[in-house]
């Protein structure tokens, strides 16, 4: 997935801030992001926070053969990981050129400056040496990389222990942490790199830049130094060129802020083996605030359980009682009963098609019926009866029966002989009622 770039509008707001000596997260021109360490459970685990910027740092060992060209010294190796979780942007299996970049500059800065004493990690001469390996995994991207993944690298490396180790002989015979104390490693200085963004040519200048601002940012220096002043390694890229007076202007600035930041390491490393001396609780999860939903601790608020059954008491006291709610029965049909109010049987309910041919059939039946009563005067039967059958009889065709579910049938009877004198009249009527029965 590649970056999202900025645009126009957010590109000169942020110049324009830049030119005002403003920062987006209300910082000034020289001013460092917050710095949090916290430590793992185990010896030589890390994570450091500048800002949003998280970098998880994991030291480990192990015995290998020397090179053939140092056979007295230890090995060390750095490996820094861009993950997608980090940011979008970063492709996992492929190294990109900013990976290369900075995995260059954390060799420069912790192995060529001789920080360890690579000597102290030979075991036997030519055969056993500690290879340290610092693994560096990249969790959030907020910018400034490399600032990051040295603090975190040089703490992770000071807190890390090694296993102890004894030669006899030939033999060679490593110790668990519960037979000897792991060993530290030595560590003669701990350098830090700190890194400044130039802006429209080098005419402005800020410290510890985040993301957005290194979008638009033209140029980087990056100074490794340790709290001596030494400059342990320097490095610029954007192909702008700065004056000796500015390259000056950055290493006083970067004394200055490596000296705090090697305090606070300082600060962190001992208060972490006063935990562990005194037995504490140490851990990543130690070092996540409480109060946050994602803790995995809470405090625990104290109840005072002596007089609950009073309380409650009193709050059923206080309280309305309920309302007395009886469902009276509906009776629908006779010889039924429903509990509360349901709903009407719909069983043998018409359709709308056929309900609109009923309409018609009893319309021209009602019509039939008043002409009859008119001539013959015969009496014809209610049309809501339901005891009696319905039956439509005629000489000349067989008799059919059709029985409806309705309550209220629109069928008639009649028993008159004056009826055979409409037949004509009623053949319309007989066949609808034919076609209806035969669907």
């Amino acid at each position: 997935m590649k970056e999202t770039p900025l645009s126009n509008c957010e590109r000169r707001f942020l110049l324009r801030a830049i030119e005002e000596k403003k920062r987006l997260d209300g910082r000034q021109t020289y001013d460092y992001r917050n710095i949090k360490i916290s430590f793992g459970t185990d010896y030589g685990c890390c994570i450091v926070e500048l800002g949003k910027t998280r970098v998880l740092g994991q030291v480990s060992c192990e015995l290998v053969s020397p090179k053939l060209n140092r056979a007295t010294e230890g090995i060390l190796f750095f490996n820094l990981e861009l993950s997608q979780m980090a940011a979008p942007a970063f492709e996992p299996g492929r190294q990109s050129d900013l990976l290369v970049k900075l995995n260059r500059l954390l060799e420069r800065c912790l192995r060529n400056s001789k920080c360890i004493d690579t000597e102290s990690l030979c075991v036997v001469a030519g055969e056993k040496v500690w290879q340290i390996r610092v693994d560096l995994h990249l969790l959030n991207h907020d910018g400034n990389i490399i600032d990051a993944a040295s603090i975190a690298a040089i703490v992770a490396l000071c807190h890390f222990r090694r296993p102890d180790v004894s030669v006899q002989g030939d033999e060679v015979t490593l110790y668990t942490p519960e037979e000897r104390d792991p060993v530290p490693l030595s560590i003669h200085h701990m350098p830090i790199c700190v890194s400044f963004a130039f802006f429209q040519q080098g005419t402005y200048l800020l410290v510890d830049p985040n993301e957005r601002e290194e979008r638009v940012m033209d140029g980087l220096l990056v100074i490794a130094m340790n709290k001596h002043r030494e400059i342990c390694t320097i490095q610029s890229s954007g192909g702008i060129m700065l004056l000796k007076d500015q390259v000056l202007r950055c290493s006083k600035i970067a004394g200055v802020k490596v000296l705090e930041i090697t305090e606070l390491i300082q600060k962190a490393l001992e208060n972490d083996r006063k935990v562990r001396k005194e037995g504490g609780k140490y851990g990543f999860a130690e070092s996540i605030a409480s109060q946050r939903i994602t803790a995995f601790k809470m405090e625990k608020a104290p109840i005072d359980t002596s007089d609950v059954e009073e309380k409650a008491e009193e709050i059923i006291a206080e309280a309305e009682p309920p309302l007395e709610v009886v469902s009276n029965p509906v009776l629908w049909t006779p010889g039924t009963a429903q509990i509360g109010e349901g709903v009407e049987n719909s069983w043998g309910d018409l359709e709308d098609s056929e309900k609109e041919e009923e309409d018609e059939d009893g319309t021209d039946e009602a019509i039939i019926l008043d002409s009859i009563k008119m001539d013959t005067g015969v009496e014809v039967s209610n049309i809501g009866s339901q005891d009696a059958p319905i039956v439509l009889s005629d000489s000349e065709e067989e008799e059919m029966i059709i029985l409806e579910p309705d309550k209220n049938p629109k069928k008639i009877r009649t028993q008159t002989i004056s009826a055979k004198q409409e037949a004509p009249s009623k053949k319309p009527v007989r066949k609808r009622k034919k076609k209806r029965a035969a669907n």
